[in-house]
């Protein structure tokens, strides 16, 4: 699974960098909205940790903000389009979440993981290291797949297996690609943060009104496509 991720995001990168943050209306104008809305009204100075920060979107948001931040991706690729967003105003490396993370305890006030954790199948050991690096009173917050979502779009059987599915991405430079990623429950996206964190809010999304005019509108106004989750150590 893990190179497949590599495989898919080394063709993606250009795409992410070059064309996400305007034409790609799930993320620009759908997640990322709904994701910075739960961030600390003050992040001066705060220590963050972007983990999958694919093109380094979120990091420019967050060294923006004047956090400290060190930003993490699996795909090479995509570790080098961030540090040509952000140059050395972050410390930006290429990392596995499934590994033991390179660093020492209590690090992070912070850890935002964007649309990442549903390319991984096991989530308690990534908790159990984003629970290590978190300082006391952090906070996490990570987007992902909505269960219903994928449970709906694949036409699948059993809602509650946690199942490797694959989908077909045309994107302008890459091409067709195709991109594997996990389908799990509700319960278990819930129960696996739980187990190491204080769930504080859950956000399944939805567009602004000044969209409605745009063609994809009513079809993410009416059927959740990400699931949002703050929680706190």
């Amino acid at each position: 699974m893990k190179d497949k991720v590599i495989e898919a995001y080394a063709k993606l990168a250009k795409d992410y960098e070059k064309h996400v943050d305007t034409q790609s209306a799930y993320n620009a104008y759908y997640e990322r909205p709904a994701m910075i809305s739960l961030l600390p009204q003050d992040m001066n100075r705060l220590s963050v940790l972007d983990a999958g920060c694919a093109a380094g979107w979120y990091t420019e948001q967050f060294i923006r903000m004047g956090a400290q931040v060190t930003a993490i991706d699996l795909s090479p690729q995509m570790v080098e389009a961030s540090k040509r967003r952000v140059g050395d105003k972050a410390t930006v490396f290429a990392c596995d979440l499934t590994e033991p993370l390179p660093f020492d305890d209590e690090s992070f006030d912070l850890i935002v993981s964007s649309l990442t954790l549903h390319y991984i199948e096991d989530w308690a050991p990534v908790f159990c290291e984003f629970h290590r690096v978190m300082k006391p009173e952090g906070s996490l917050i990570f987007s992902v797949h909505h269960p219903f979502m994928d449970f709906k779009s694949f036409d699948r059987s059993d809602y509650f297996a946690r199942e490797l599915l694959s989908e077909v991405w045309n994107k302008k430079e890459a091409g067709p690609v195709e991109v594997t990623f996990y389908r799990r429950p509700l319960q278990e996206i819930l129960n696996r943060t739980s187990e190491r964190f204080i769930i504080d809010r859950i956000v399944e999304p939805q567009p602004s009104p000044e969209f409605k005019d745009e063609p994809w509108y009513e079809r993410i106004n009416k059927n959740p496509h990400f699931l949002i989750v703050k929680a706190r150590k």
